[in-house]
């Protein structure tokens, strides 16, 4: 057998090896962020969650399942099918479930978007002491979603004054308040760069399958990515920065996922072009 298929062979089974190891890395992922979410779930809503309180709480965990069946889907559509069955009723369900996982990561935006405001709906205490007896049961805010209960041992961060967040029994110093707020923005803008990554995939997927994906459009949408995914880069090497590891690591793996899917869909029209191109 010739030495370079055999080669050719290798590198391509590493490729796929390492690719489907990322998105089983993303889908772990989901399992990481509930838990975090229902770990700050404890300090904020109780009772009954509202569909506002629900995505506010888990924007992430819903964020990240609906990305991860939208990738998959993209996969799908890229590399595993072929053009000529995608249409009918596989291509309208293809469409239709990727439009529910577009709704569902619009609503986690929103819900970003709801947890920012609230950050920002802080009432300054200037004589708070949550630590004295009957004053209840009050929580610290630490980190983005991240509380601990207000107890004698950290009431210091809180000694000269308070800002408590809404209407919880939760309170900040104002260094963390505003590192916290930071992190917020950071998650409304990442959230939004992703969602214009998507928009532009989905031009190009629907323009490939009609046959007029032309090399113009991807220079054109080329640039666009080039703004688009620099900012979900800085945004990863922020939360790296800040100690948050599970956004940085869950960033991480996801610009390395979607080089996956530019090089399927790159791939995808190159072999489309040759086709075209080839003698009948």
């Amino acid at each position: 057998m010739n030495s370079s298929l055999v080669g050719q062979g290798l590198r391509r089974r590493l490729f796929l090896g390492v690719k489907y190891a990322v998105y089983l890395a993303l889908l772990g992922n989901v399992y990481f962020f509930l838990q975090e979410e229902l770990g700050s779930l404890q300090h904020t809503f109780a009772g009954r969650l509202s569909p506002g309180q629900l995505v506010q709480v888990f924007a992430a965990t819903i964020d990240t399942t609906a990305w991860v069946i939208l990738l998959l889907l993209f996969e799908l559509e890229t590399w595993v099918l072929d053009d000529e069955t995608i249409t009918g009723w596989t291509r309208r369900a293809l469409h239709g479930i990727r439009m529910v996982c577009g709704l569902a990561i619009f609503w986690a935006f929103l819900g970003y978007c709801a947890e920012l405001l609230t950050l920002y709906d802080a009432t300054w205490i200037a004589d708070f002491d949550g630590c004295a007896p009957g004053a209840g049961d009050w929580s610290l805010l630490v980190r983005l979603d991240e509380y601990v209960a207000l107890d004698s041992g950290n009431c210091r961060a809180v000694a000269d004054g308070a800002w408590r967040i809404g209407d919880f029994a939760i309170v900040a110093d104002p260094d963390t308040l505003r590192a916290v707020r930071y992190l917020a923005w950071t998650d409304v803008v990442n959230a939004a760069a992703w969602i214009l990554v998507v928009i532009l995939l989905e031009v190009e997927v629907r323009l490939q399958l009609r046959g007029r994906l032309t090399d113009a459009v991807v220079d054109g949408t080329r640039y666009l990515k080039y703004v688009l995914y620099s900012t979900l880069f800085t945004a990863a090497v922020y939360w790296g920065f800040e100690g948050k590891f599970l956004d940085f690591w869950d960033a991480s793996l996801w610009l390395f996922a979607f080089i996956f899917i530019e090089l399927n869909v790159f791939d995808w029209q190159r072999d489309t072009q040759e086709k075209t191109l080839a003698p009948t």
